[in-house]
């Protein structure tokens, strides 16, 4: 296994070293996806030896993106308690959030913070978050969310060569055990390495590779941040996309973690499917062409509003 998983690394490397540019690349996307459904990360379920490797696999991204880190590192650790099927004793697992940041040139504004997340974990072997009776068998989680963590990598990377431009600072957050409960984003705003009241808008990616022939790019939050429902679709059709825009309906993911601490926020998805929370989740039905737009669309959104002077305020929703 030892062997198989240092190829799988070889291959990511040769790849990125072929293709490694400051614009989202198709095989970039491939690469990093590939390398987080490989069996041997056995589903990115927290706790244990993969977790750790899946860890390090993105700190060393951010690393060698030049994604500076706070004081305590790039890894910020907690305890994840685990959900167990009816009747099995509660379980709890160390894990992390990995955490980077670009700072803004602007002496004032880059005191103020843009964050992009993407939870890396999904479900192990199954259990009962699964959606199928299978168990002891690999969720893979190509969509959920191996499409976001490749996306936040992707992105950070374009934003690293626009860094002179930006008058914010953005940060960059892989948050881990999300399947159990949003755990590593309550963790993130409760332990945050910022005051939470200086950022500005938290935009979350959660299942952003399985776009459909429509276009379609759905969010929720758009009506937290002043013009935010009207800058998304112009934006969006911009770009030639199709974006279902909603000013409240908050929704699941970690993002929600933001919005409960009044801060601006933007929960971006491609959509469900019948794949979704069992093991044929897998990177074959991913649409790198769609995921590359959606790249695309949150880089602009990120960079307009780093490079703006634009206040930048909380607003609620129902």
């Amino acid at each position: 296994m030892a062997k198989k998983m240092l190829l799988v690394v070889l291959a990511h490397v040769l790849c990125l070293n072929l293709f490694s540019q400051s614009e989202v690349t198709v095989e970039e996307l491939k690469a990093h996806i590939a390398f987080l459904t490989s069996p041997d990360n056995v589903g990115r379920a927290p706790g244990g030896r993969a977790n750790r490797q899946v860890v390090r696999y993105i700190k060393n991204e951010f690393k060698a993106l030049g994604l500076k880190d706070f004081k305590k590192g790039y890894k910020q650790k907690f305890m994840a308690s685990l959900r167990v099927d009816e009747g099995v004793s509660e379980k709890e697992a160390k894990t992390w959030n990995v955490i980077g940041f670009v700072e803004g040139k602007d002496p004032v504004l880059k005191k103020e913070f843009i964050v992009l997340g993407a939870h890396y974990d999904h479900l192990g072997l199954g259990g009962p978050s699964s959606k199928s009776d299978k168990r002891g068998v690999v969720y893979h989680g190509a969509d959920d969310n191996a499409s976001g963590t490749s996306a936040l990598l992707e992105i950070a990377e374009y934003i690293v060569s626009q860094k002179d431009k930006l008058k914010r600072s953005v940060i960059f957050v892989a948050f881990g055990a999300e399947e159990q409960g949003l755990l590593g984003s309550k963790y993130f705003v409760n332990h945050a390495p910022v005051r939470l009241s200086k950022i500005k808008l938290m935009i979350n990616m959660d299942m952003v590779g399985r776009m459909n022939a429509e276009k379609h790019v759905y969010m929720g939050g758009a009506g937290t941040f002043p013009d935010g429902v009207d800058f998304m679709k112009k934006l969006g059709k911009s770009i030639g996309l199709t974006p279902i825009v909603h000013a409240g309906g908050v929704g699941g993911s970690d993002h929600v973690s933001f919005y409960k601490k009044n801060i601006s926020v933007l929960g971006m998805h491609t959509g469900g499917h019948p794949q979704y929370h069992t093991p044929e989740d897998t990177i074959d039905l991913i649409n790198f062409d769609g995921q590359q737009q959606v790249c695309e669309y949150i880089s602009q959104v990120i960079l307009k509003k780093a490079t703006s002077e634009e206040a930048m305020y909380f607003i609620y929703q129902d």
